[in-house]
């Protein structure tokens, strides 16, 4: 009998046990569904009308680029600032523009040596990364943890991202304190890169690799550069990451909110980032990716980075396809007509150098354009103006005519 009773106690606890996760179930979709409940079942009140239709609608933009071989093309976000520094937002704030605008991956980078916030909120170097995690993995986002090492220029900022704790790190600013700064967060193995180089180029020594920074370089303790930094391309930093295997960044620097900075109205405009070619979604395969250079700075209208990966990219998404008409001029020339179609979201602006053809192509985002060619004319040859691989180089395209 005893027995029993255990029994039936047990199964009364399962059942109850059942009946509170299903609650809880019940409860976090009910929180779920509230909103849009809310909206669509307003009761009619006299004297009271609802312009919900002026609401902005809520949605995830998404971001189409194609994969690269083997690699998946994630956008990343690996330098911007809240409360807890010198932004203006409250760090949700980043996880919800992220989100909205298509971002795979981010980091929030708030100063450690600088908090112009400190007498209204409290400082807590890791507090921003705290505060993102729950949000970021409802979201569906990669959130990275990170600080900028924030020293006088030169040497200027770096930025430390997968860091492993931001608190306890040097504020002085004193000039002797610099290396050993940085070099807290290169212990900790946290990815390093010299941020914004150029934004600063009256002050002597500060576009110049220096002694100081060729430390870091030879000490493995940088390992990129903030190529573009929001809306400023420093284009002698990509000729240091070429020539030292450095890893190519584009970041968007934002303190303020991003739609109030950007023009997010144009099709082809997004916030500065960087696509990281990575072996798959996830925070591993984004810190692999970094470490073996697979990136690519992306502001826009343009694409900066090392050759091999903007030609991938650029392979990736545009493609010429077969003549599809056979005209013939009035002097007896007959010509070929193409179409060159752009299967992503980024923006491409071709010159054609060699061959009697279309000059001019502006591949705007999933777009198609037509280009002629003389129907003797083997190939086309040219570059892309709007993707850099040197500050002095743009990618150079050949298409085989068939």
């Amino acid at each position: 009998m005893a027995a029993f009773d255990q029994m039936k106690d047990c199964s009364i606890k399962s059942i109850n046990n059942k009946s509170i996760m299903i609650q809880k179930n019940v409860w976090f979709i009910g929180l779920l569904l509230v909103p849009a409940l809310a909206l669509a079942q307003r009761p009619e009140v006299e004297g009271m009308r609802y312009l919900d239709e002026n609401r902005r609608p809520v949605y995830r933009k998404n971001v189409v680029i194609p994969d690269v071989g083997e690699y998946q093309v994630l956008k990343c976000d690996f330098h911007m600032h809240t409360v807890f520094s010198d932004g203006h937002v409250w760090p949700n704030v980043r996880n919800q523009e992220a989100w909205q605008e298509g971002l795979d991956a981010y980091a929030v980078t708030d100063h450690v040596e600088y908090t112009p916030h400190k007498e209204d909120v409290q400082v807590n170097h890791n507090r921003g990364y705290e505060l993102l995690k729950e949000s970021a993995a409802m979201s569906n986002l990669i959130l990275v943890k990170g600080a900028e090492i924030t020293r006088n220029t030169p040497p200027g900022h770096f930025n430390a991202i997968f860091i492993g704790d931001a608190s306890g790190s040097i504020e002085s600013r004193e000039a002797e304190q610099d290396r050993a700064a940085v070099m807290r967060a290169a212990e900790q193995d946290a990815f390093i890169f010299w941020n914004h180089p150029g934004w600063q180029p009256t002050i002597a020594g500060s576009y110049e690799w220096i002694p100081f920074v060729d430390d870091l370089y030879k000490n493995k303790a940088l390992h990129g550069i903030e190529v573009i930094n929001g809306f400023a391309f420093h284009m002698k930093a990509l000729d240091w990451c070429i020539d030292k295997g450095l890893t190519v960044m584009g970041s968007s620097d934002i303190h303020n909110l991003v739609a109030h900075e950007y023009n997010l109205s144009e099709d082809y405009v997004h916030r500065t980032m960087t696509l990281v070619l990575a072996k798959e979604r996830s925070a591993a395969s984004v810190r692999e990716a970094l470490q073996a250079g697979r990136t690519v700075a992306w502001a826009s209208k343009y694409l900066v980075g090392k050759e091999e990966n903007v030609r991938a990219l650029f392979d990736a998404c545009v493609k010429l396809m077969p003549a599809h008409y056979t005209g013939e001029r009035k002097n007896g020339d007959r010509i070929n007509h193409y179409e060159i179609r752009n299967n992503s979201d980024l923006y491409f602006e071709l010159t054609l150098k060699e061959g009697d053809a279309t000059k001019q192509v502006v591949l705007y985002p999933r777009s198609t354009q037509q280009v002629t060619a003389s129907e003797g004319t083997s190939s086309l040859t040219g570059e892309v103006t709007s993707a850099y691989v040197r500050s002095d180089r743009h990618l150079a395209v050949n298409f085989p005519l068939k």
